[in-house]
């Protein structure tokens, strides 16, 4: 049993994580500056990520520190503020688990460093499937926040302070969101934009889990994605309507997605389980 914290604990990637860690048989002490939900399996502390002194007191004896908690898109908040409480949340875990010695680190990353989906200049896919080789592309300030902290990571990792892991992640779903949240999307083309990705709560979680525990070195920087695209048509021909002279490094068959997770196969084990396609709401 190790004892991790999770900063975001309450949000909805975060409660997945949670749970997830403690049904592995961890101990498990969340940050939010919300309640957890009811029944929750978990200890918590409501409190600012952002805080160091907060931060730094809850990591103490902390085996792994998993970093969720951010302003998660750079709509509906001004920029001046998504900047300033994603970056103070960023360096006040990294610093604490400096401090105190935490010799994992798991950070909530996003695929949105590639500049997907909230570009203002227009952009396309320099190849396809997209991997950790991709040139990174943010323009938007969450997504640069997402980029700044993923370098914050490897400054420590080269200090020799912690071995980390951060999971790029698209639009994250559950059974009970996808419709709503997704459903309308589809019939428009800025559906292009999140190249049509999407991940089940469930497997990120698992993702974290493996993140927690896999005798990893370094900063690994992985994709995680569903195997599958949100869409109900072909890929190819997706592909050929949004992004026709992307080439294309490998096939994507049927409804894959373009996103390959092949890097986190080898070093976590992940392999997506949930599609969209088998949730009950699922109408033909």
């Amino acid at each position: 049993m190790s004892r991790i914290l999770v900063t975001g604990s309450s949000g909805l990637l975060g409660r997945h994580v949670a749970s997830s860690l403690v049904d592995a048989g961890h101990a498990v002490l969340g940050l939010d500056v919300v309640a957890p939900p009811e029944g929750a399996s978990w200890s918590h502390v409501t409190g600012e990520a952002g805080d160091l002194a907060v931060m730094a007191e809850l990591a103490k004896d902390m085996d792994a520190l998993v970093h969720i908690a951010a302003i998660p898109r750079p709509t509906g908040r001004a920029a001046v503020d998504v900047f300033r409480i994603n970056m103070a949340a960023m360096y006040a875990a990294v610093e604490a688990a400096r401090l105190c010695g935490v010799r994992r680190f798991v950070y909530a990353s996003s695929f949105s460093v590639l500049g997907f989906p909230f570009f203002e200049t227009p952009i396309t896919p320099a190849y396809l499937p997209i991997d950790e080789a991709h040139p990174i592309g943010a323009q938007d300030v969450y997504a640069t926040t997402k980029w700044l902290g993923e370098e914050l990571i490897e400054t420590m990792v080269r200090r020799g302070t912690f071995a980390a892991v951060s999971l790029r992640m698209p639009w994250i779903q559950t059974p009970q969101t996808f419709h709503t949240t997704i459903g309308q999307r589809r019939l428009h083309a800025d559906a292009a934009r999140d190249l049509w990705a999407y991940l089940d709560a469930r497997d990120a979680a698992a993702a974290f889990v493996a993140a927690v525990e896999r005798p990893l070195a370094g900063h690994a920087r992985l994709f995680i994605s569903a195997a599958d695209s949100y869409m109900d048509c072909a890929s190819a021909d997706l592909i050929r309507a949004a992004y026709p002279d992307t080439p294309i490094r490998k096939p994507i068959d049927s409804y894959a997605a373009l996103i390959d997770t092949s890097a986190a196969e080898r070093q976590l084990g992940f392999v997506p389980r949930y599609s969209w396609r088998d949730y009950p709401e699922y109408e033909t």
